[in-house]
């Protein structure tokens, strides 16, 4: 009777450790499923942000504006050989596939001889016919909105991009001459996201009324 019986516990150990098993089996089973999910929830997570970086590094990098045409036009205070640029003013358009960009938001920087300036835009700062003392600012040219301009140059759109440098002069002590003959100047007109439009132009020997460069 005692060997009997000790082969029926061995017999039921046996049971009891293949249910130990199971259970150990489907616990693993568990933890694997639930912590592939977490990986590959991370992963999804990583990729978004990665496309995200990616996204926003292109639009840093690219450049939103162009010059439209090459040349950038100069009135001249005082002409000739020893003239001086009183207002430069140019054309810009968006780049192929280009985002809008918010004209109110841009920052022009202007360097010459040994003066450099940035300088926001302002709305009552731009030069218009009631207001014509004011560092920069820009005009529609070209619209697609049949209700006129607006502050978002678009595509297919043109703005002329005014900069009054009589008013600038006067505005900021540091600044002592106005750019004159055989001056180098650049221009950088800096929108809230993209590479800047620059502008790097030799101002000719003599100067007339009207002189693009």
């Amino acid at each position: 009777m005692r060997v009997d019986r000790r082969i029926k516990i061995v017999r039921d150990r046996k049971g009891f450790t293949g249910l130990e098993a199971a259970i150990v089996l489907i616990a693993f089973v568990t933890v694997a499923a639930v912590f592939s999910y977490v990986m590959l929830g991370a992963g999804f997570f990583t990729a978004q942000k990665s496309k995200q970086s990616v996204d926003t590094g292109v639009k840093q990098a690219s450049s939103a504006l162009e010059l439209d045409g090459q040349y950038i036009y100069l009135v001249a205070k005082k002409t000739g050989s020893d003239g001086n640029v009183s207002k430069i003013f140019f054309y810009v358009t968006l780049t192929a596939g280009g985002t809008p960009v918010d004209l109110n938001k841009t920052v022009l920087a202007i360097r010459y001889k040994d003066y450099y300036l940035q300088i926001p835009y302002n709305k009552s700062d731009a030069p218009n016919e009631t207001n014509a003392n004011k560092p920069w600012g820009y005009d529609g040219v070209v619209s697609i909105d049949e209700q006129g301009f607006d502050n978002l140059l678009e595509k297919n759109e043109k703005y002329k991009i005014i900069i009054n440098m009589t008013a600038i002069k006067d505005s900021y002590d540091d600044v002592g001459k106005l750019p004159e003959t055989n001056d180098d100047i650049t221009i950088e007109l800096k929108p809230s996201i993209g590479a800047p439009l620059i502008i790097n132009k030799h101002i000719p020997p003599s100067l007339t009324n009207l002189t693009w460069v």
